[in-house]
């Protein structure tokens, strides 16, 4: 009986301790919940501090500017303005000075578009891409309209369509090939053959109203040629429209990468180096920058031509886009370097159709506004050039994989191209247009 009691009593004990154990936990776990929420309003308000803007701002500019080795190119561009102000002919290096200043400046506003990018998905992340990338040439272009110089607009617009489809998809397919020796790279090809028939399309735009110009033609000399622009320009609009909703709205599955479903979340969080405001704060002061030396630039163009010895054609159509494409140049190498060609694609082809189908004729309305007469005849020789190109290209990317014999026959071709308007001069009847 007494061992029966005791036995009893130690029973007792134990549920005693049992319970007090049990309900000792939750009042630690509410007491370090409770310290968890101070610290983290703590962390709150100390982001919030005038001390840890400033330390954000210092990190972005830091990451920004100073990170980046090509940004040691960045002096030029102050240097071309102070030249401007200075007597005397100083067209030839203002003009230098300027290209190579905007440089960095493209390369970074495309930096910054690829973090923004990070936040958006791949799809919007290759349309934000191609959009900032050619922001430079339509800085350029508004510019050059303003001045009335309608020729260095259409061959600079043509130039960064057969850079982007030559010289930097050229340049991706090598890199990527050599990066990935053992095998071809694939891409999702059914992206590419919609880009292709929005090439020809454009192609199709451009043809007519030079076709009717070179064989007389015209129900009215002069005008006929004009009105047809302005309305061809008006329909590749609505047809741009209706290929960015078709992107990114009604056949959204037709453009996801291939392979990358698992990827893309962990390359993502790698990637991103700034928020997504100080992302879009940088496109701001980038773009603004870009436009002030791009009036220096455009200035000095028909001085460079003549003191430089080279011609008007090879300068708009071959140094301009090369510049304007340094952003594209750079990001479509790295993306196929890491075997993502489905963005690579989006950045170089995604441009050429951007600049084809909303640029170009964005510009034609433009002009309308200004009281320009910017058309859609880009001359036979620049219009037959543009139709071979979207032709190699498009036979290039039917079988929808890459490897560096491809990427090297597109830069050669884009050498006979560049060859080509070094020799080429304007017929006189289009520079008094």
């Amino acid at each position: 009986m007494m061992g029966a009691a005791e036995n009893a009593e130690l029973g007792g004990l134990q549920d005693e301790e049992e319970m007090v154990a049990g309900t000792a936990p939750p009042a630690r776990k509410m007491q370090s919940l409770d310290f968890e929420h101070i610290g983290s309003l703590a962390a709150v308000a100390e982001s919030l501090s005038p001390r840890s803007k400033w330390r954000m701002a210092l990190r972005s500019i830091r990451i920004v500017i100073f990170q980046a080795k090509i940004n040691v190119l960045l002096p030029f561009g102050p240097l071309a303005i102070t030249l401007h102000y200075i007597p005397g002919n100083h067209q030839g290096w203002v003009f230098l000075f300027s290209l190579i200043g905007i440089t960095p400046l493209a390369e970074r506003l495309g930096y910054a578009t690829e973090q923004l990018a990070c936040y958006t998905g791949p799809t919007i992340g290759g349309l934000l891409n191609a959009t900032f990338g050619n922001a430079t040439e339509m800085i350029i272009s508004i510019y050059a309209l303003k001045n009335g110089m309608i020729r260095v607009v259409q061959q600079s617009l043509l130039g960064s369509i057969l850079s982007n489809m030559l010289l930097v998809l050229g340049c991706a397919f090598f890199a990527g090939g050599l990066a990935h020796p053992d095998r071809d790279q694939v891409f999702n090809k059914a992206s590419a053959v919609v880009n292709s028939g929005l090439l020809l399309m454009a192609v199709l735009g451009l043809m007519f109203p030079a076709v009717l110009h070179f064989t007389h033609s015209e129900a009215h000399y002069g005008k006929s040629e004009v009105s047809l622009s302005r309305f061809s320009s008006c329909i590749m609009l609505v047809a741009y429209a209706s290929y960015l909703f078709f992107q990114l709205k009604s056949q959204r599955s037709l453009y996801s990468p291939i392979g990358e479903e698992e990827e893309t979340t962990e390359d993502e969080e790698d990637e991103k180096e700034i928020t997504q405001g100080e992302a879009i704060s940088w496109l701001f002061v980038l773009t603004i920058w870009i436009s002030i030396l791009s009036g220096y630039l455009v200035d000095a163009i028909q001085g460079a031509s003549e003191s430089l010895n080279m011609p008007l054609a090879f300068i708009s159509v071959i140094l301009l886009p090369i510049v304007g494409n340094a952003a594209e140049h750079a990001s479509a190498i790295m993306f196929a370097m890491k075997n993502k060609l489905d963005i690579t694609l989006g950045v170089a082809i995604g441009s050429s159709t951007q600049i084809s189908m909303f640029v170009i004729p964005f510009c034609v309305v433009i002009g309308w506004m200004m009281g320009e007469e910017m058309d859609l005849n880009f001359q036979l020789f620049e219009t037959a050039t543009l139709f071979i190109t979207v032709l190699v290209v498009a036979f290039m990317l039917q079988e929808g994989t890459s490897n560096y014999f491809k990427g090297l026959m597109l830069i050669l071709c884009y050498l006979i191209v560049a060859a080509s308007f070094f020799v080429h001069v304007d017929p006189k009847s289009s520079d008094n247009k």
